[in-house]
């Protein structure tokens, strides 16, 4: 995978001209494969969401990759693998190495947008924002494997999973991990050199709450209006002169 900040943008998916009806909640598999061989033409309506959830406020859960403290071990990555019991060879998180004479890297994983552009283009609802958490997250039994959302990504993060046949992507480990009891992702829980911060940003006494208010953080390609939620702190060590 290309480093992150040269990320081909993809275009999305061009209007719709056909027929269009609204995608019902229990659409499964078999249903969508018998609508599209009648020739039509289904879209999402399934991306809006709200801010609470039996009138509690929604966590929004946010995580910081710090390159001041990344060493490029790969512990995250076998930690993600081992959590979600990913294939081999396929990982859910990948660590760049940046160009330079000194050994910085980026990661590389699902940005977690706000404004989703894959749960846009999902044409039956797999890819949505989890109700709870507002996650992006993927229902599997409800994917087709038609790869909308994986050319509507502008980050390059999503891919099919050859085992189970469907798009997969970070999601924090929320079908791995207890989030609401605090347990953390795999790759945070397992970083020995502490690049990896996450927690809840609604919580005003959560680390990542106090850590976003005293460093500088940025976000890749923000002019997109995705939102992600993923955030990096950038290099900052300039070397000795």
């Amino acid at each position: 995978m290309r480093f992150l900040a040269d990320f081909r943008l993809k275009a999305l998916l061009p209007p719709v001209t056909a027929r269009e009806i609204q995608v019902p909640q229990n659409i499964d598999r078999r249903s969508f494969l018998t609508a599209a061989a009648g020739g039509l033409v289904v879209i999402s309506l399934g991306g809006c969401t709200s801010d609470t959830v039996d009138g509690k406020k929604r966590p929004h859960y946010v995580m910081v990759f710090d390159q001041n403290k990344c060493v490029g071990c790969g512990e995250c990555k076998r930690a993600c693998n081992e959590a979600n019991h990913l294939p081999p060879g396929r990982s859910r998180v990948l660590l760049q190495r940046m160009p330079g004479p000194e050994r910085h890297y980026i990661r590389v994983s699902c940005q977690q947008c706000v404004d989703s552009p894959c749960v846009k283009v999902c044409p039956t609802g797999a890819c949505h924002h989890d109700p709870e958490t507002n996650i992006v997250t993927m229902n599997t039994d409800r994917c087709v494997g038609c790869k909308y959302c994986i050319a509507a990504c502008p980050y390059n993060a999503r891919w099919i999973n050859p085992e189970t046949k469907v798009a997969d992507n970070c999601d924090f480990c929320l079908h791995s991990k207890n989030l609401a009891a605090g347990e953390l992702p795999g790759c945070v829980a397992h970083c020995r050199f502490h690049a990896l911060s996450f927690g809840d940003l609604n919580d005003p006494n959560s680390f990542v709450s106090k850590l976003l208010k005293a460093k500088d953080t940025v976000r890749i390609r923000p002019w997109l209006g995705t939102e992600p939620t993923l955030r990096y702190i950038p290099v900052v060590k300039t070397g000795v002169r």
